[in-house]
C-alpha cells in the first residue's frame, strides 16, 4: 500500500501549503489500495447512474417516472409531471458529468440531489422502500466526496 506524500515543513525545509489549518496531501492513484478502489467504484456509479437515470426522464424506457412525483410538487412545478421530469432529468445528467469531471463537487450535488429525492417520495404515500434506498445512495454519495478529498486526487489532511 503507497503511503501519502505529507509535504511538511520538517520533511522539505519549506512550508507546508495550507488551508485552514490543513496541509495538502496527495495519494496516488494505486489500484492495490482498497481505499482507491472504493473511490473509482463509487465515481464510477455516481456518473453512470445519474446520466442513465436523467437520460430516462425523456424516455420513460426503465419506469414512468411521473408516478414518483409527490402531488405538492406537481402543484407547484410548471407544466404537467413530465415536463417537470425533463428538467430533473437534465441536473441528474448534469449532476453525473460535475461528478465525472470534479467528483469532490459532484459528489455534494448528487448527495444534495438524492435528499430532495427522498424527501419528496417520503411524501407520497407508498415509496418509503424507494426513499430508503435513496436514503442509502445519498449516504454513498457523501462517502465518495470524502474518499474524493484523500483519495485519487490531492486531498486534505489535518496538519499538527
Amino acid at each position: 500500500m503507497a503511503s501519502p506524500t505529507v509535504h511538511s515543513p520538517r520533511a522539505t525545509g519549506k512550508p507546508a501549503a495550507q488551508r485552514n489549518g490543513y496541509a495538502t496531501v496527495t495519494h496516488p492513484a494505486d489500484w492495490h489500495d482498497p481505499r482507491y478502489q472504493a473511490y473509482a467504484l463509487l465515481r464510477l456509479a455516481f456518473v453512470v447512474a445519474p446520466v442513465v437515470f436523467g437520460l430516462d426522464k425523456f424516455f420513460n424506457v426503465l419506469v414512468d417516472w411521473p408516478i414518483y412525483l409527490a402531488p405538492w410538487i406537481n402543484d407547484i412545478a410548471p407544466g404537467s409531471g413530465q415536463d417537470f421530469m425533463y428538467v430533473v432529468g437534465a441536473i441528474e445528467i448534469v449532476a453525473g458529468i460535475s461528478v465525472a469531471l470534479k467528483p469532490r463537487y459532484g459528489a455534494y450535488v448528487v448527495a444534495a440531489w438524492l435528499g430532495g429525492i427522498v424527501i419528496n417520495l417520503l411524501t407520497l404515500s407508498g415509496y418509503y422502500d424507494v426513499a430508503l434506498r435513496d436514503f442509502g445512495l445519498m449516504i454513498g454519495a457523501l462517502a465518495l466526496w470524502r474518499l474524493a478529498t484523500g483519495v485519487g486526487s490531492p486531498g486534505l489532511r489535518r496538519s499538527s
